[in-house]
C-alpha cells in the first residue's frame, strides 16, 4: 500500500452476500478496516430500483483518541451508533446541507467508524443518474446537470444521492437478512499495490493522519482537499 496524499479502475466483477462471520472483519479498529472496505459493494434496494455503488474511496475515524472523530468527546445521542454493534449505518448531516455515510467499524469496547467517500456505480446507473442530475430546489435558473457516470457517488455527499441514503437509514443493521441495504464482498479483492493511503479530507484536528484510502487511477475518486484550518 503507498503512502501519499492525492490521487484518485477498480476490480470489475460481480459481488456476493457475504455470511455474517464475513462481516467479523468489520469488529476492529476503523484505521485497519478501511482499506479492506475497498471494493466491497453496498446497494440499496428501493420501489424505484437497485443502485449499487462499488466502494473506491474510504476515510477512518476512531473514537476518543481521535481529535476528528464524533466520537471524540464520548457519547451522544447524535454518536450513539457508533458504540454500539459494528455493521450498522451511521449516518449525520455534513456541512447542513448533505448526508454523510459511516459503517460502524471498532474494536471491542470501543467505538469508531469508517466513513464512505466515494464509488463507481456498478448497477443502477440509469436510476443514479437521476437522482444526482436532479437540479436543486434553491437554483434560480433550472438547468440539467449533465455528469460522467465516474461523477455520480464521486464524494460522500453524491454517494449518498446516488443511493438514496439519508438520516432515515441512521442505525440501519447491514448484518440482518433480509436487507434492503446491503454490503457485499467482490469475487477478487484489489490488489494490494493499488491502495494509497493519505491525509483525511476537510477535518481540521489530526488532518495529516494517514487515514484516508483509495484505489489509485480509480477515476470516481474524489480530489484531496486539505481544511484550511488544520493543524
Amino acid at each position: 500500500m503507498r503512502d501519499n496524499s492525492g490521487g484518485s479502475d477498480s476490480t470489475s466483477g460481480s459481488a456476493s452476500s457475504p455470511t455474517l462471520s464475513e462481516l467479523d472483519f468489520l469488529n476492529n479498529r476503523a484505521s485497519l478496516v478501511a482499506p479492506q472496505l475497498l471494493g466491497w459493494r453496498l446497494s440499496h434496494e428501493t420501489a424505484e430500483g437497485t443502485v449499487t455503488v462499488e466502494i473506491t474511496e474510504t476515510e477512518a475515524y476512531e473514537g476518543e483518541t481521535d481529535p476528528a472523530s464524533h466520537a471524540f468527546r464520548g457519547l451522544t445521542a447524535r454518536t450513539q451508533a457508533m458504540f454500539g454493534p459494528t455493521g450498522v449505518l451511521y449516518i449525520y448531516r455534513s456541512y447542513g446541507n448533505h448526508w454523510a455515510c459511516n459503517i460502524v467499524s471498532h474494536a471491542p469496547g470501543a467505538s469508531g467508524g469508517v466513513l464512505l467517500r466515494a464509488g463507481k456505480v456498478v448497477e443502477g446507473l440509469e436510476l443514479a443518474h437521476q437522482r444526482r442530475e436532479t437540479v436543486p430546489r434553491k437554483q434560480l435558473v433550472p438547468r440539467k446537470v449533465a455528469l460522467k457516470d465516474e461523477q455520480l457517488a464521486r464524494g460522500p455527499g453524491n454517494l449518498t444521492q446516488a443511493l438514496a441514503l439519508t438520516d432515515s437509514h441512521y442505525g440501519y443493521e447491514l448484518k440482518q437478512m433480509p436487507a434492503i441495504v446491503r454490503l457485499e464482498r467482490p469475487q477478487a479483492a484489489p490488489s494490494y499495490s493499488r491502495i494509497a493511503s493519505g491525509p483525511r479530507v476537510g477535518v481540521s484536528q489530526a488532518a495529516d493522519w494517514p487515514w484516508r484510502f483509495w484505489l489509485d487511477g480509480e477515476p470516481s475518486v474524489s480530489a484531496y482537499r486539505r481544511n484550511p484550518r488544520a493543524d
